[in-house]
């Protein structure tokens, strides 16, 4: 191993590990960083399914025993990319074992298994990082940085949403996702999470209290009760002041990854929505929305891949989550979001789900 190699193992191959995969194969080839990721091994529960994988998704080795793969000496980052059931026990074997760990959201299943992981990364030798892949779309990266550089004023609004329609057909099986002891929560957890990282990032406020609910509107499905929601509303208070709200349903017919999100303050206005990725719609003074092409060298991350007016797509969000992380770890920085931030997501997500329209403050 040269002293620029670092070896990666990751834990699953399914959705998410097919998109790490990709990730982890081309971020050296688009970004100059000061460590080389070599994928060393994949795993999963399934000996053939992992070999297909690890052949299939350019991996060196594969296994069926992820404590097998956190012992291995050729192996410093340990990618945790399976329900969020396994998550804490996972990450917190791989912590104490000084790998660096990068885990999928949302952080955990409960607070009390977010709390045992952001006290093991505050201990830990290696670093840790929560995959919020939205934060790395160049168009959000941008909205921060206007946000931060004070261009939209004071911020008084913030109100974000997450629509989906992939359950909406009642004879869909009873996938993990739909079970609480696998996913924790519904739409809440699964795609809510993401709005309530995204609000706080580009504004950089924190929720302090929620008001919500939830509703589980396909109860049977093949297979068994459905213990998750189907979808969330809530709103909430910012720490710097602002109101906002925010709903996730995966039952939007015709909704296929409607992420959206939109800050009003003194000076003016932004608006987001995935499902046209490259574009920021930017209102100064009150006059109308102006699109914002996100393509340009300036604009975050942009500048390492294609010409102006090239677009990039969902996969690049994690090549970018990739880069950002390999570079703290050659760094010796704290990478971003952390486990504490993820943590704090995990008591936002949590309050939604006690408050039951009563208004609930986040400690």
């Amino acid at each position: 191993m040269t002293d620029r190699t670092i070896g990666v193992g990751m834990v699953g191959y399914a959705f998410m590990g097919r998109v790490h995969s990709q990730a982890w194969r081309n971020v050296t080839a688009f970004f100059d960083l000061p460590v080389t990721p070599a994928m060393r091994v994949i795993c999963g529960r399934s000996e053939k399914a992992a070999e297909a994988a690890a052949a299939r998704m350019g991996w060196a080795g594969f296994t069926t025993d992820w404590r097998e793969l956190i012992r291995r000496d050729d192996v410093q980052i340990v990618d945790v990319c399976t329900p969020g059931d396994s998550h804490a026990e996972i990450a917190i074997a791989a912590l104490e074992a000084g790998k660096h760990v990068l885990c999928e959201k949302p952080l955990a299943n409960t607070v009390a298994e977010a709390e045992r992981m952001a006290e093991a990364a505050a201990l830990a030798t290696g670093r840790s990082m929560v995959g919020f892949n939205y934060r790395r779309v160049p168009a959000l990266a941008l909205a921060r940085r206007m946000v931060a550089a004070g261009e939209l004023g004071e911020i008084r609004h913030v109100r974000a949403v997450y629509l989906q329609d992939w359950i909406m057909d009642p004879e869909l099986p009873l996938v993990w996702r739909l079970r609480k002891d696998k996913a924790g929560s519904g739409a809440l957890g699964d795609i809510g999470a993401h709005i309530i990282d995204v609000a706080q990032f580009v504004s950089g406020q924190d929720i302090v209290g929620v008001s919500g609910l939830t509703e589980t509107f396909i109860k049977e499905r093949p297979g068994g009760r459905v213990t998750v929601d189907d979808a969330a509303l809530f709103i909430g208070r910012m720490s710097g002041g602002a109101t906002a709200s925010f709903e996730a349903t995966r039952l939007a017919g015709g909704r296929k990854n409607a992420l959206r999100i939109e800050l009003n303050g003194s000076l003016g206005s932004l608006s987001f929505d995935f499902e046209a990725m490259n574009e920021l719609w930017v209102s100064k003074g009150g006059g109308g929305f102006t699109r914002v092409l996100v393509t340009e060298p300036e604009h975050p991350y942009a500048g390492a891949w294609w010409p102006p007016g090239h677009g990039l797509g969902y996969e690049h969000t994690f090549t970018h989550e990739i880069k950002d992380f390999l570079e703290a770890i050659g760094n010796g920085t704290d990478p971003s979001p952390s486990f504490a931030d993820g943590l704090r997501v995990q008591r936002v997500l949590e309050a939604v789900e006690r408050s039951d329209g009563a208004y609930t403050e986040i400690l």
